[in-house]
């Protein structure tokens, strides 16, 4: 089953916000994103997100189209300079699971899960950016199934 991960929307700066809340501009590309999502049909169980506003706020906003049956929940693990290895054996690959966070973490991720090291980047996240992972059955092996990205040019 699929992995999708998401980059949390365009947020504030700390400057600006100190809770670095999505701007207009960054709920709206969200939106936009979750629109397709749903539109394309991708299955969706449930939404898990670090806790910070901007994760929160995106994973909000992808549970508003997606509508996944188990809810979206905070998760320890995933802000954005947690280690990579310990969240990675807790993925269930039989839930259609989107988890919402942050760089480096989500870039981390994908390098640790489709290689085996968290520091061969393979992918490069845009802000409100889908990756999908999916396992490969008969060895248990994650590869990259798709990506979707705000900006596609």
């Amino acid at each position: 089953m699929p992995l999708y991960l998401v980059r949390h929307g365009e947020a504030y700066s700390e400057a600006a916000d100190p809770d670095r809340s999505l701007t207009e501009a960054g709920k709206a590309t969200v939106d936009g994103m979750a629109q397709l999502t749903a539109a394309f049909n991708i299955p969706v169980s449930q939404i898990l997100h670090s806790g910070k506003t901007r994760a929160r706020q995106t994973a909000d906003i992808f549970s508003k189209h997606l509508k996944p049956f188990a809810g979206v929940k905070e998760i320890k693990g995933i802000k954005p300079n947690d280690d990579v290895t310990t969240i990675a054996p807790k993925l269930d690959p039989d839930l259609n699971t989107m988890i919402v966070g942050h760089l480096p973490f989500l870039e981390k991720l994908v390098s640790y899960l489709v290689t085996g090291s968290p520091d061969t980047s393979i992918i490069k996240f845009q802000t409100g950016g889908i990756v999908c992972l999916d396992q490969i059955e008969k060895n248990g092996s994650w590869h990259v199934k798709w990506a979707l990205m705000p900006k596609m040019v």
